[in-house]
Formats: structure tokens, C-alpha cells, sequence
């Protein structure tokens, strides 16, 4: 017997063994069926898929045998890897010197072996896929062309199953992120609510004590002082919003459209010349009222704040489909531009226009009406023409219970 020698790049094949995860894992049926069928196009007793380590030889799929492991140094594998070409064939291990006095020959009578090696898109031979067979035989075409596709076949699943655990370890670090921001985010918002809310009151008090006192430009740098607290007051609510917006509970309940919508109105407190028409059937909707609630008070209130017009008006639509409900709220308000469409749901991304007050928007309003959309199963759309209107379409998923 002669043992297979070593490969020249052996240290880096096996760094790329182990970082595929796959030594000593438990069976998988992706990888049991390809030996299933291999065993059946070869009709041999033994197919299997192996990984060859520093001293021994995992089988990760093994059909034929009880085992999952042997020595690396009497593996047929651990010279077809050394093979250069696409499949090492011994048709009589009795008669060849490298395997006549093999234990796998002697005692398990292992005397025709076949094995294609499995080779990453780095080169790298990480093990086979192999047949054996208890009497000699000769590989034909059909059986080698079958016995390379397969092997193919393995290193692709084995690929996927890699990218699918790199992508769900960025994922776990990307959520531990994202909770970490969401964290300090809450905690910063929070820990300036106050002091912003002290700065407004105490601009209140200084205006109605000293205003006498003051000077058209004092007043005025006041007024200014009071506008820009306002302004990082509502910024920092927005923000709160939009991170506790998956907080909000999935409690599914049946509700009013109607009522749902004058309630709306109601906190919306609008006390400019607007017309807002409600869908003109009513309807009884089972989904999360508290989610949609917060969906329609943001783009009802971008309607009101974003609009030039002497008279608002807004229009709401509804309809059903067997799966989602589907709104529609459009205006008369000073419209988006075509090429920051797409744009406008990203995260503080915003136009550059100011609302009817002479503010600018923060750019959280859309993202966060987005991202609570996308928790109730729906999508969200904006088509505007500048100067005219907007009109913002969204789906919403109907529980079955009230389809």
C-alpha cells in the first residue's frame, strides 16, 4: 500500500476545508440523494461525498455504509485529489500497488473505486464525490459524465449553504447594530425631550416677562430661538417614531373605516380651509387599527402641510381585493419632482421644499410610513405631477377573518 502524499498547498486546502463548516455535521437529505442516485446510475453498492481533513477522511454523506469517517493515510480519495483530471478511476484495487494490501481492499473487499474531486471556485480539492464497487469494472461515458455533473452539483450546494451562513452571521451583526442605534437613539431623543420642551417654555415666559424691554431684533431672536426648538422638537419626535414604529403591537381588531378616519381628522385639529372626502362606501375592516391609524395621520398631514393651494382638498379611496385592502389618498398640494420619487422613503431623505408654515421637513414622516406598511404585509407608491398633486397608494394585508 502506498499512502497518498500530501498537497503542496495542503496548509491554505485546509483552511478552505473548515471554512465551509461542513466537518462533522450531521446528514443532510441535499447530500444523501445525490448519493442515493449515484449508487443507482453506477448500481454500486457504496456512493459517497467526503471531506478530507488533516488526518482523516469525513464522509458527509455516505450510502452504503455505517461509518461517517476513516484514516486519511488508506483513502482512495486522498489520491484523487492529487489527480489532475476531472475523475481518478482505479478499475482493480487488487492489481494496482498504491491499494492491494489497503484495509479498505483486504477487508471490505473495496475493489472498483471512481471518484470525481470536488473543487472550489478557488481550486481548492476539498474532498470527492466517489463510487465503490465490490468486483472490477470499467467506467463508461455516460457513468463519467454523470459522476462529473454531480460533483458539480455537490460544490454548488456546498457554496450556498457557505453564502448562507456568512449571510445570516452579517445579519445577526446587522441586527445587533441596528439595535444598538435604535438604542441610542431612544435614549439621546428621550434625554433631549425635556431640556427642548424647558427651552420653549422658558422663550414663552422671557417674551411675555421681558418683551417690553426688548427691541423688534430681540423679539425676533427670540421668536427664532422658540421656531428652531419647535422644529428639533418635532424632528426628534419624528425619529422616536420611526424606531419604536415596530414596537407597536400586532393586534388585529375590526373597526369603522368611517370612524376610524373623522378620529383622524379630529387629531389632526385642522383649523384651515380644507375638504377632505372619505371613501364613498363605508367599510369594516380587521387588521391593525393602531399601525394604520399612524399611516394615515402622517400622509394626511404631509396633504395638509405640503400645499399651497387657498382651499386643500383631499381625496380618500378604498377598495378590496381577496388578499389586501388597498387606500389611495391624494391632493392638490404642491406635488413631488419626478426624479426624487423614488427617493422619498429613504431615510431623512428629503425634497428640499418647505411647507406652508416655511419649514422643512426632517425626512422620517415617509420612511417610517413605509417601514409600518411593510410590517402589515402591504406596499407603498407615490405618483405626483409638481405644482398639481400627489397621490400616495398603499396596500394593507386583510386578516382572514374578515375576507
Amino acid at each position: 500500500m502506498i499512502a497518498p502524499e500530501i498537497p503542496t498547498n495542503e496548509s491554505a486546502r485546509l483552511a478552505t476545508v473548515k471554512s465551509y463548516n461542513l466537518l462533522d455535521t450531521l446528514p443532510e437529505a441535499d447530500y444523501d440523494n445525490i448519493t442515493s442516485l449515484l449508487a443507482n446510475i453506477f448500481n454500486v453498492p457504496i456512493a459517497l461525498i467526503t471531506l478530507l481533513d488533516a488526518d482523516r477522511n469525513f464522509l458527509k454523506s455516505h450510502h452504503g455504509i455505517p461509518f461517517n469517517q476513516s484514516p486519511r493515510d488508506i483513502s482512495f480519495c486522498g489520491h484523487a485529489i492529487l489527480s489532475n483530471t476531472d475523475i481518478f478511476v482505479v478499475e482493480d484495487a487488487r492489481n494496482d500497488l498504491r491499494f492491494c494490501d489497503n484495509p479498505l481492499v483486504k477487508k471490505h473487499n473495496a475493489v472498483f473505486y471512481a471518484g470525481a474531486p470536488l473543487v472550489d471556485k478557488a481550486d481548492y480539492k476539498l474532498g470527492t464525490l466517489c463510487v465503490f464497487d465490490t468486483k472490477p469494472r470499467v467506467i463508461s461515458n455516460n457513468e463519467r459524465m454523470a459522476l462529473i455533473a454531480l460533483a458539480k452539483q455537490v460544490i454548488r450546494l456546498f457554496e450556498l449553504r457557505k453564502n448562507n451562513i456568512e449571510l445570516n452571521r452579517t445579519k445577526g451583526i446587522l441586527k445587533a447594530k441596528n439595535e444598538e442605534l435604535k438604542r441610542f437613539a431612544g435614549t439621546v431623543s428621550h434625554d433631549m425631550k425635556m431640556p427642548l420642551a424647558n427651552l420653549i417654555v422658558t422663550s414663552d415666559i422671557l417674551k411675555l416677562k421681558y418683551g417690553s424691554k426688548l427691541d423688534n431684533k430681540g423679539l425676533e431672536y427670540l421668536q427664532y430661538l422658540k421656531r428652531a426648538s419647535l422644529t428639533l422638537s418635532d424632528y426628534i419626535t419624528g425619529l422616536l417614531a420611526h424606531y419604536e414604529s415596530d414596537k407597536i403591537e400586532d393586534l388585529l381588531e375590526s373597526f369603522d373605516l368611517h370612524h376610524l378616519l373623522e378620529e383622524i381628522v379630529d387629531l389632526l385639529k385642522i383649523n384651515i380651509d380644507c375638504e377632505i372626502n372619505f371613501p364613498e362606501k363605508n367599510e369594516d375592516l380587521y387588521c391593525n387599527r393602531a399601525a394604520l391609524e399612524q399611516v394615515f395621520l402622517n400622509l394626511i398631514g404631509n396633504s395638509l402641510k405640503y400645499n399651497d393651494k387657498d382651499e386643500i382638498i383631499i381625496h380618500i379611496f378604498f377598495e378590496k381585493s381577496e388578499t389586501h385592502y388597498h387606500f389611495t389618498i391624494t391632493d392638490n398640494g404642491i406635488g413631488i419632482p419626478k426624479d426624487k420619487q423614488q427617493e422619498i422613503f429613504n431615510l431623512f431623505t428629503t425634497i428640499g421644499n418647505l411647507d406652508r408654515h416655511g419649514n422643512k421637513g426632517h425626512g422620517i414622516g415617509l420612511s417610517t410610513v413605509q417601514k409600518l406598511i411593510s410590517s402589515l404585509g402591504g406596499e407603498i407608491s407615490v405618483s405626483s405631477v409638481e405644482g398639481e398633486s400627489t397621490a400616495f397608494k398603499f396596500s394593507v394585508l386583510a386578516s382572514n377573518e374578515a375576507l
